[in-house]
């Protein structure tokens, strides 16, 4: 079976966009975490991409600075389906070539929405993801896997 972005979109939207987000550790131990993640276009490379937002002091955003890959993995059910690929970061303290870094708090907003996010009060999301220095990542799939 051949599964799509198209299919990642739908384990998107069947579980609020709840995914489990996974690296290898340097001494080839795994690091998971549950993260709400969704589908988009790259803002620079136009890819598909699965896309999340994450605090900037995590050890997750660490280790994406120096080893740009990432499975992440979405359930529904008995059924799943993951990505995996390399991963790029935009935000606050990552800037990247071919994004002007004055449109982060718009980027960060598309990722939120793009997961099923919504939010009443657009001025106090933008604050808290500037004070939390959040920082938007993509995952540009290489490989997806599935029960489909």
């Amino acid at each position: 079976m051949t599964l799509s972005m198209d299919d990642v979109r739908r384990f998107v939207r069947a579980d609020q966009g709840l995914a489990v987000v996974s690296f290898a550790r340097p001494d080839g131990s795994v690091h998971s975490s549950l993260v709400n993640a969704g589908v988009m276009e790259h803002p620079v490379t136009g890819a598909e991409s699965v896309a999340l937002v994450v605090r900037g002091n995590t050890i997750k955003l660490r280790h994406w600075r120096h080893t740009p890959r990432a499975t992440i993995l979405f359930k529904s059910g008995w059924s799943w389906i993951g990505v995996e690929g390399a991963t790029s970061i935009i935000g606050p303290d990552d800037d990247l070539a071919g994004f002007d870094p004055v449109g982060v708090p718009q980027l960060l907003r598309d990722v939120f929405t793009s997961a099923g996010g919504t939010h009443e009060d657009w001025d106090e999301y933008d604050r808290v993801m500037t004070a939390e220095h959040r920082t938007a990542v993509f995952i540009e799939p290489t490989r997806i896997t599935g029960s489909g």
